[in-house]
């Protein structure tokens, strides 16, 4: 059995924080924390042991999703993959992110990526293939499924 995520949730909106909690848990993985803000988000970044990071783009002090994403880059910290209705807003290198899970996601779009980013994180590439509603980084897309590329 392939280790347990430790999961960073970046969100602003508390129901779908918790609901997100909720769903990362039951597929088995842990929540080191959450945050609503870029402040907030870069001092979890800064002090948790987190794997992954979910980052929405659009946070309680504007769109600074891809600000966070930048400092996990810097910080060669946990992974990010941005959760966000507005896709179009993540730059073209994804700000060294994985990819984008697009909003709204189902359970299975998410059980199916949580597996997925499980088999990268501990030991890539991912032998899945890649889910529905996940789109990789044009970096990841080279690295962990080149017949996506």
């Amino acid at each position: 059995m392939i280790e347990p995520l430790k999961v960073l949730i970046v969100e602003d909106e508390a129901l779908l924080a918790m609901e997100l909690e909720s769903l990362i848990e039951d597929a088995g993985h842990h929540v080191v924390g959450w945050a609503m803000s870029s402040d907030e988000a870069k001092n979890l970044v800064d002090t948790s042991q987190a794997d992954i990071a979910f980052v929405d783009v659009h946070l309680a002090d504007g769109p600074t999703g891809v600000d966070v994403a930048e400092h996990v880059r810097r910080s060669d910290r946990p992974m990010v993959v941005f959760m966000t209705a507005n896709p179009k807003r993540i730059p073209d290198n994804f700000a060294g992110a994985i990819g984008v899970i697009s909003k709204p996601y189902t359970m299975n779009g998410l059980m199916s990526a949580l597996r997925y980013l499980q088999e990268g994180v501990r030991r890539p590439p991912p032998a899945s293939a890649l889910p529905a509603g996940f789109a990789l980084s044009p970096a990841f897309a080279s690295a962990w499924a080149p017949s996506v590329a």
